[in-house]
Formats: structure tokens, C-alpha cells, sequence
């Protein structure tokens, strides 16, 4: 069976290589990410545990898929360097959306695409450094690097395990994958439910600790700095914060802002802020507006506008501290984007209907501090509400902090459970 999955990653490898020949090009960044050259793999590093002093060098990989599983991971990398400020950590990516972003996170000694999941491959890289510690975020199941990992006694933690019984661990004919599991030291899990059906297929190593995401969002809601440039945009007024936006939800979103209130404005934050599909926006706008609405990299201060388009990456997480209630895009195609972060300002929140694979989503929509909609009447109705009925949006802004409280400390709890890993 390992035979056959092992084909099934090379076909897969090969398959990315045809799309980046052909000009797709986050399979060109993927597959030029996985060279030899670019992976360092040209000169090997010295797996001798010895440093030039002379001290023992103790090296942790993480590995997260992309850039979200690496923000979960980022509070428990913080915590180990932290607590032990020699510990060196290697930060590997699946996905050119992680790697490209965080290529140069300061807390990492090395950071690198991870290479294609095979016996070889993976013999290799676990004598790249000399491992005390794996831990693969979320969901990322690679099974000749838990083989290998297991082989050379380098204990693998999985960090905000979340699992669903769809998934072949589960299926009759899971039992190779669910023998794989075996491979794990520890599996730091989300919520209940996963726990559960660890437990119902024989494993009883898990922990219930949430999810360090939100111990990462509070952190930055925490340290929240101010934006002068959107304080004079907004002039007093109440902002809807409509975050990482498709076309599909921007075609919902801009013909509701004709119907905001004078005191209402908006700011458009879409996900991929490219020119052509900014001015892709900035046209539907001015169909629906005229000239009123404003891009962040060209702000006026002379200049009102009721719609603030982001055409910037990096400090979207911040603006939602200006939110009345938030429109989080990706729920009319793959899935939403991440909610946790404005949740963490007490932010109600509205999402399209593909968002039943994120636990803080299914159960703040149970509670009612987040809002699914499929059409422009739903979205109209809600968002009605949410502007025109006070009580109704502070009550859910009151869910989403209450939320917030039960979810910390997951980062603390994990800490607590490894220590004696880092203790040599």
C-alpha cells in the first residue's frame, strides 16, 4: 500500500510540474520551489549535533500547508523560542501561498517548500538537522515523512487537529491510513468531536486544546496599532469591513452600498488585490457610485467616499478593529476565509455557504454571532439588521467576545504537554 500512495504523490508532483510547463503559475512556483538548488539540497547540511561552541544544537521542524496553518502554528513557535531561545526551528510549506508570504518569518532558521513526499525524500530531510521535535499543523498527513520520522525516534505532534468522519481514516477501507496513525506521538486536537472518533478507532494519545489561531489573533488585536490615514477616511462614520472578498461576493456587496445610511461607509478588502481585478472593482463602483469611493494606495484626505477599496496586503487584520460587523469572503467558492480575526474585535460576522469545514464558524452561526447567506436577499436582510438594529448587532458582537474567551490558552495547554521533550 505504501507503494501505491507513494505513486500516487509522483503522479500528483508530475501532474503540478505539467501545469508549471504549461504557465500556471503557482505550479511554476511550486515546482521551482522544490528544486534541488532552491530546497539547499546542493550542499547538504551537516547533520552533527555540535555546534562550533561546542554546545548541543536541537533543531524543531513545523509544517503547515499554507499561510493559515502556519498562523496556527506561529503562537506555539513563539512559545518554544521563547522558553528556549537556542532552540533553532525549520519552517517547511506545502503551498506557494505560505511559503511566499512568511520566506523570511524571523523566528525560523530555515524556511523551504517541502519536498515531494517520498521514502527518499523523506529519509533525507530527517537527517537534514538534528530533529528533537516534528509538528504538523492541522490536517497535513504526509506518510513517508511520519515513517521516517518514526524510524529515526523523532517524536511528530500534530498541532489544531481537526478531523470529520467523511475522511478515509474513518472508511472501510481506511485501515492502512488509520494504521499510519500509529506513527504520532501526540495529536492536539480542536474540539470534542475529533477526539471522539480518535478514540473510536483505538487512539487515546489526543488532548482536546482548541485552536492556537485564536491565542494568535488575540495577540495581534492586542497590539493593534492606528491608522490615521482610515481614521480621516472613515470621519466618525460606521465601517463594514468586507475582508478577502471574491467576484462573486464583491457582485452581493457593492449593490448593498447603495442602501447604507449616510453614517455607514465600507471598506472592500478583496484577496487578491492584482490591478486587473482592482480595477475590476473600482469599475463596478463607479457604475454604482460614481467617484465615490477611494483607493487605499491613492487616499485624499480631501476626499470622503463611501467605499475604501485595500489594494495592499498586510494590514487587513488590523482594519477590522474599525468594524461595526465584518463580510468575510471565499464562502461562494472553495470556502471562507479565516473568522477568527474579526471575531477577536467583536465583530459579527457574515459568510457565504461553503463554511461547515470551520468549527468557529458552524458554531458561532449555532449562537449567533455569525450569519450565513446565499443570495443578495439574504445578505440585504442581514446586513439590514445588523445597521439598523442596535441591540440585535451588540448582541452579537457580545457572542463573538464570549466565544473568543472560551477558545484561549491552546497554545499554553501544548506547552505544557511537551515540556519534557525540551527538557534535555
Amino acid at each position: 500500500m505504501r507503494g501505491l500512495y507513494t505513486l500516487a504523490v509522483k503522479a500528483y508532483a508530475a501532474a503540478v510540474r505539467a501545469a508549471a510547463w504549461l504557465g500556471h503559475p503557482k505550479a511554476r512556483l511550486w515546482a521551482e520551489g522544490r528544486r534541488p538548488t532552491a530546497q539547499g539540497q546542493a550542499h547538504p547540511v551537516s547533520t552533527d549535533p555540535k555546534t562550533q561552541t561546542g554546545t548541543a544544537e536541537h533543531w524543531v521542524w513545523f509544517h503547515a500547508a499554507s499561510l493559515g496553518e502556519f498562523e496556527q502554528g506561529r503562537p506555539l513557535i513563539e512559545a518554544l523560542k521563547a522558553q528556549h531561545p537556542g532552540l533553532k526551528v525549520c519552517l517547511s510549506f506545502f503551498s506557494p501561498s505560505g511559503y511566499e508570504v512568511r520566506k523570511d518569518y524571523p523566528l525560523a532558521d530555515e524556511v523551504c517548500y517541502l519536498p515531494v513526499d517520498t521514502p527518499r525524500n523523506a529519509h533525507a530531510w530527517v537527517q537534514r538537522h538534528p530533529y528533537v521535535a516534528a509538528f504538523f499543523i492541522k490536517y497535513e498527513f504526509w506518510f513517508n515523512y511520519m515513517q521516517a520520522l518514526h524510524e529515526a525516534g523523532i517524536p511528530l505532534y500534530y498541532v489544531s487537529l481537526l478531523l470529520r468522519p467523511q475522511q478515509y481514516f474513518f472508511r472501510w477501507y481506511g485501515g492502512w491510513f488509520r494504521k499510519q496513525l500509529e506513527l504520532v506521538s501526540h495529536f492536539f486536537v480542536q474540539d470534542e468531536a475529533t477526539l471522539e472518533l480518535l478514540k473510536g478507532i483505538g487512539f487515546n494519545n489526543a488532548t482536546v486544546c482548541g485552536d492556537t489561531r485564536f491565542d494568535r489573533v488575540a495577540a495581534i488585536a492586542r497590539q493593534a496599532m492606528p491608522f490615521p490615514e482610515v481614521e480621516d477616511f472613515l470621519q466618525g462614520r460606521h465601517c463594514i469591513v468586507a475582508g478577502s472578498t471574491w467576484p462573486p461576493d464583491e457582485k452581493l456587496l457593492i449593490p448593498y452600498i447603495e442602501r447604507l445610511p449616510d453614517d455607514y461607509c465600507m471598506i472592500l478588502a478583496p484577496h487578491d488585490v492584482g490591478e486587473h481585478h482592482v480595477k475590476q472593482i473600482t469599475e463596478q463602483l463607479r457604475q454604482t457610485l460614481s467617484d465615490d469611493f477611494q483607493r487605499y494606495t491613492d487616499l485624499h484626505p480631501e476626499r470622503k467616499g463611501r467605499v475604501l477599496v485595500l489594494d495592499t496586503i498586510g494590514i487587513l487584520s488590523q482594519l477590522y478593529q474599525y468594524a461595526r460587523f465584518v463580510y468575510i469572503g471565499g464562502g461562494f467558492g472553495a470556502n471562507i476565509h479565516n473568522i477568527q480575526e474579526p471575531v477577536t474585535f467583536g465583530c459579527p460576522v457574515v459568510f457565504g455557504p461553503r463554511h461547515k469545514t470551520f468549527k468557529e464558524a458552524v458554531d458561532l452561526a449555532a449562537l449567533g454571532g455569525a450569519f450565513p447567506i446565499d443570495s443578495q436577499a439574504a445578505l440585504d436582510q442581514v446586513f439590514d439588521r445588523l445597521v439598523h438594529d442596535e441591540p440585535f448587532r451588540q448582541k452579537a458582537s457580545a457572542v463573538c467576545r464570549d466565544y473568543l474567551a472560551t477558545q484561549l490558552g491552546a497554545t499554553q495547554k501544548i506547552m505544557d504537554r511537551i515540556t519534557s521533550t525540551f527538557s534535555a
